[in-house]
């Protein structure tokens, strides 16, 4: 039930009998149309540009046009007023009975009100985290993870068929390192004494690999050559990493469908095979780069590189896929796995990158441009980074880790509802604080309270209903007379319930979780005002002497709280019963 749909498809209908009925002029483009909430809610329910987008093509005056629709609108009974504004923006008022519709509407579909149909089954990767198999998640990766999972909630909420993803970067220098850090903890283990040399992981989560090596080996690795061990290690190093990754999402309530692994790549074709389609369109050439812009580095040299023609796919420059020595770049698999992708049926990729991955938008936009002749989009999100702060001081150390905070450091401190919300209180793109105090604050400042408090509110209306004897379940509620909800407090909140569909729409559309936080803060903020103006006036209160009206007002809350419990459901949140 998303009303503003409602009445745009009623505008699009009255602009048709207009142009039936002569008043405008055949062949108009209707899409650009729009009725949304004016930007100052004093102006009315909904607002209109339908004139301003006519005039030009209709080669009319918007107030002409504007003043033709509003006459025609007014027929309708949902349409209480049609006010035309400045040149020709036409505001709307609607029926309470509108608004109050909503109510037994949220109560009839459950969670499921604001369901929609914008994906019509779309197959959707998104994939996120995808971390260097190499220690524990830190907070980085925790922020990409609510990111990514919330985003993947939403297009599923939205109509998409989703694939949550994460990508193994198990193939490159970085798991030799990994390998041979390992095998320290390994010797250490046998009771001998081990130096970390710089560029080795020194945290002490790989004392348990060590002595799971042991466990599994004995001795047989013990002074023995890299060429010994080497593969093994990194086999059991990285399996054992992925082992407590995987750990760590769970306990921040994210679970993968497909872990894709980079290593799958070698030595498989797969690279060779994604290159050989860029070849056959005429995309990889053999040439020499330009030196990097700005200053030209002291070592650099000009060297023939097998190269992706990336520029005719908008990239800034060429990229190179094969190094002069024969061996693949960095950007060889990953061309190679967005090629897998593109094989695998997908309509539209998502991938979510830490903001040090900026550089990388480009370039893989271009190759998945190519792979898929421009058939599949890719869109990048990144995301910001994170910064920490505990008794008003930047918190930035982890022992277990040994160089930064863990995934599992904030989990532990505030848990995972909090740190899910949290994170999802900015725009991506944005710098983030994660004040370790103020996320716990039982206030108004803090959104994750604010919004579950509301939740709980309503449920102990509905504990003190049942104590006063008022049937309160779901079906009773939607049948009560909800025009009984006439004050403008309660016709307030009705407007804001009215919205979600929309929203969802709005932020499915622009890959942007954030916007059902920020909505469900304001959603929160309508349902304590009410509550707090009940305190007052008597007349606005839940709970009432007379069933009829009291059933009314709770189906308000409930409602409210549905929609709430949906929303924190699409942001991987709990709704809380009470508060503690």
């Amino acid at each position: 039930m998303n009303i503003f749909a409602q009445i745009r498809s009623l505008i699009i209908d009255t602009l048709d009998s207009m142009v039936r009925d002569g008043d405008l002029p055949a062949g108009l483009n209707f899409d650009p149309i729009t009725a949304e909430p004016p930007r100052d809610a004093a102006h009315g329910d909904m607002a209109t540009n339908a004139a301003m987008v006519l005039a030009k093509p209709a080669k009319m005056k918007p107030r002409d046009i504007a003043d033709a629709l509003a006459a025609k609108l007014l027929a309708d009974a949902r349409i209480t007023a049609a006010d035309v504004a400045g040149p020709g923006f036409l505001n709307l008022r609607l029926a309470p009975s509108v608004w109050q519709a909503v109510a037994g509407k949220v109560l009839d579909e459950g969670t499921d009100f604001g369901r929609g149909s914008l994906g019509q089954g779309q197959k959707v990767n998104v994939e996120y985290v995808s971390a260097n198999p190499t220690g524990p998640l830190h907070v980085g990766h925790t922020r990409g993870a609510v990111f990514g999972d919330a985003l993947a909630s939403l297009l599923d909420f939205a109509g998409y068929d989703v694939t949550r993803e994460y990508y193994i970067n198990d193939g490159g220098a970085q798991v030799d390192v990994l390998a041979r850090s390992v095998y320290l903890r390994y010797c250490e283990a046998h009771g001998q004494e081990v130096a970390f040399p710089d560029g080795t992981y020194p945290g002490d989560y790989l004392v348990a690999v060590g002595e799971a090596l042991k466990d599994k080996v004995g001795d047989a690795y013990l002074d023995k050559g890299e060429q010994f061990w080497m593969e093994d290690i990194r086999d059991f190093a990285t399996e054992q990493m992925m082992v407590l990754i995987r750990s760590d999402l769970k306990a921040l309530g994210v679970e993968m469908d497909v872990f894709y692994s980079e290593k799958s790549l070698y030595g498989t074709g797969r690279i060779e095979a994604a290159l050989e389609d860029l070849k056959n369109k005429g995309l990889i050439y053999e040439g020499v780069l330009e030196p990097p812009k700005g200053k030209k580095p002291e070592d650099w040299e000009p060297r023939e590189q097998t190269l992706f023609k990336s520029t005719e796919h908008g990239d800034d420059v060429d990229r190179p896929v094969m190094k002069s020595d024969g061996g693949w770049t960095y950007f060889a698999p990953d061309i190679a796995y967005h090629y897998d992708k593109v094989q695998r049926g997908f309509d539209q990729l998502i991938d979510v990158f830490g903001a040090d991955h900026g550089g990388y938008v480009k370039r893989m936009k271009a190759a998945v441009s190519a792979l898929s002749d421009g058939k599949v989009p890719l869109d990048v999100k990144l995301t910001q980074l994170v910064k920490l702060f505990k008794n008003g001081e930047p918190f930035k150390m982890s022992k277990r880790a040994g160089t930064f905070v863990t995934l599992r450091d904030v989990v532990d401190q505030v848990g995972p509802d909090v740190t899910r919300f949290h994170m999802l209180t900015r725009k991506n793109d944005a710098m983030l604080d994660f004040d370790f105090d103020k996320v716990l604050e039982q206030s108004r400042e803090n959104p994750v309270f604010y919004v579950q408090y509301a939740h709980a509110r309503v449920a102990s209306v509905l504990r003190k209903a049942a104590e006063a004897g008022i049937t309160a379940d779901d079906a009773t509620l939607a049948a009560a007379d909800l025009s009984l909800l006439d004050h403008d407090s309660e016709l307030g909140l009705l407007r804001k319930l009215a919205e979600w569909p929309r929203l969802v729409e709005t932020a499915a559309r622009t890959n942007e979780p954030h916007r059902v936080a920020f909505y469900l803060y304001e959603l929160a903020a309508d349902l304590h005002g009410l509550w707090n103006k009940g305190n007052e006036v008597t007349s606005l209160r839940f709970i009432q002497d007379d069933a009829a009206i009291s059933q009314a007002k709770i189906a308000l809350a409930r409602a409210t709280a549905i929609v709430i419990a949906a929303g924190l459901g699409i942001l991987g949140v709990n709704p809380a019963e009470e508060m503690r």
